[in-house]
C-alpha cells in the first residue's frame, strides 16, 4: 500500500498508455469516446503534477496553505492519494461507463476538470506568484478541448435534461470543493507518517 501511496502516478501513465491502445481496439465514438479521453487526460494531468516536474504537493501546501510544513500539511501523501485515485479515477470512470444512464455524473466530472483549469490556471499563479506551476500545461492541452467539446456535444444533441445539469452542476461543484478542497483539511496531520520526499517540493524557492 505504501509503494501505491507514492507511485500512483507512475501507474495513471501505464493506464493511460493501455487506455490509449484500448481506445485504439475498441473504437468507440462520440461521448463515450470523449469520456474516456477524458479519463486519460486526468492522468496525464495527475502525472505533470505528481512526476513530471511533479513538484505540486508542495507549491500547493506553500502557495494556497502558506504552510511552514510544506512536505505533509495540510496536503500529504495519504490524501494526495485519496482524492485523486478514489474520486478522481473512480468518478471518471464511472462518468465514461454510465453517461447514457447517468449524464449527470458525466457533468460533474467536466466541472472538476473545469475547476482544474481554474485553479491551475488562475488561483494557483496568483497564490504562488508564477506564470506556471505543474498540472498547468495539461490543463491547456487536455481539459480545456475536452470540456468545449463536451459541453457542445451534450447541448446539440440534447442529452441531459433540466434535472441532470441540476443534478450534474451541483455534485460539480461539491466534488471541487467537498471532495478536494475540503477533503485536504479533513485529512491533514502535523504528524502524519505521509510526507513527500524532497522532490514533490522542488519549485519553493519562486514562493
Amino acid at each position: 500500500m505504501n509503494f501505491f501511496r507514492y507511485h500512483w502516478f507512475d501507474i495513471a501513465l501505464m493506464l493511460a498508455a493501455i487506455l490509449v491502445l484500448a481506445l485504439f481496439l475498441i473504437q468507440p465514438t462520440g461521448m463515450t469516446l470523449l469520456l474516456w479521453l477524458s479519463l486519460g487526460s486526468l492522468f496525464l494531468h495527475q502525472v505533470e503534477e505528481w512526476r513530471y516536474p511533479g513538484y505540486f504537493p508542495g507549491m500547493v501546501n506553500k502557495a494556497m496553505f502558506n504552510s511552514d510544513l510544506p512536505d505533509r500539511y495540510p496536503l500529504n501523501a495519504n490524501s494526495g492519494m485519496l482524492v485523486n485515485v478514489v474520486l478522481g479515477w473512480g468518478g471518471y470512470v464511472l462518468a465514461a461507463l454510465l453517461w447514457q444512464h447517468a449524464i449527470w455524473l458525466a457533468i460533474a466530472t467536466i466541472l472538476v476538470s473545469t475547476g482544474n483549469i481554474l485553479a491551475h490556471t488562475i488561483i494557483f499563479n496568483i497564490k504562488g506568484k508564477t506564470f506556471y506551476n505543474p498540472g498547468l500545461i495539461t490543463c491547456w492541452l487536455f481539459f480545456v478541448p475536452i470540456v468545449y467539446l463536451f459541453f457542445d456535444l451534450v447541448i446539440s444533441q440534447n442529452l441531459a435534461r433540466p434535472s441532470d445539469w441540476f443534478i450534474g452542476i451541483a455534485l460539480g461543484i461539491a466534488l471541487n470543493y467537498f471532495g478536494v478542497y475540503k477533503m485536504i483539511i479533513w485529512m491533514a496531520d502535523k504528524n502524519t507518517p505521509y510526507i513527500f520526499p524532497k522532490r514533490f517540493l522542488l519549485g519553493q524557492s519562486q514562493h
